[in-house]
């Protein structure tokens, strides 16, 4: 039997004076191994969605679980252990290498030496860096999708049953990433056990990506299903405008063939 990795019930974020409606009363459910993406335009609550599984945000009101627990009595640096999270600014130590960036967590936790050299070994590999060629080099010694592949196997390294990605390709041009797409889909699939919940505006990253699409506008859940449900069935306006834009994107492309 599947076991249920977040949990969101009747869920709601207030922001400012006003009390505005940042995420209004919403619920959903993701299983363990999912790879789950988060659809929505600016302001339609996904960040802040994806900010209250590790208590960056805190909810206002309802309740959010973590395989089972409430994370509002969970100890909030536990909870974030046990969470790999990466955004689009990367983030990583310029002072460091990347193999010191990468060991960053497994040394706070203590982990043995011998341990962390091979877990660095281990993530560099499953990126497609060479340990070899990488290990010793800065930040600024890399390309923008060298830093993003960097700061994925960061997030990965204490081995956390669930990864948050934050728009993880904005900053990166149209064919990285392609290839940062393929190498995180190739990167679930071959981890198997860990849950994905990566956050997007862009509908055909969503759909590529996603094996459930969460989609989102003004702080309410529009749809949630497979990809391919979607397109066959969209359940509200928004989400038959949004599927609207992918045909003619392709009638585009078509033309020009």
């Amino acid at each position: 039997m599947e076991q249920t990795a977040i949990e969101f019930k009747n869920v709601t974020k207030l922001y400012g004076e006003g009390g505005t409606k940042a995420v209004d009363d919403i619920s959903f459910e993701i299983k363990e191994g999912e790879f789950i993406t988060v659809l929505g335009s600016s302001g339609s609550g996904k960040t802040t969605t994806l900010k209250m599984i590790n208590r960056l945000i805190r909810e206002d009101a309802g309740q959010i679980t973590f395989f089972g627990e409430d994370i509002s009595g969970m100890n909030e640096v536990d909870l974030r252990r046990k969470i790999g999270y990466v955004v689009q600014q990367i983030g990583l130590f310029p002072h460091m290498t990347v193999a010191q960036n990468i060991a960053t967590v497994p040394e706070l936790l203590k982990w043995d030496k011998k341990e962390i050299q091979a877990r660095i070994k281990e993530l560099l590999e499953l990126v497609q860096l060479d340990p070899n060629v990488f290990a010793d080099r800065k930040p600024k010694q890399l390309s923008g999708g060298q830093q993003q592949r960097i700061g994925v196997a960061r997030a990965l390294a204490a081995n956390p049953k669930v990864m948050l990605l934050d728009e993880p390709f904005g900053a990166v041009d149209a064919i990285t990433r392609l290839q940062l797409q393929n190498e995180l889909q190739k990167i679930h699939k071959e981890l198997g056990d860990k849950t994905f919940v990566l956050v997007t505006h862009d509908i055909n990253e969503a759909f590529k990506l996603g094996t459930r699409v969460l989609v989102m506008d003004k702080g309410k859940i529009c749809q949630f299903d497979a990809p391919r449900e979607i397109m066959r069935h969209p359940k509200t306006e928004f989400v038959a405008n949004l599927i609207a834009t992918v045909k003619e994107q392709e009638a585009f492309w078509s033309e020009l063939k």
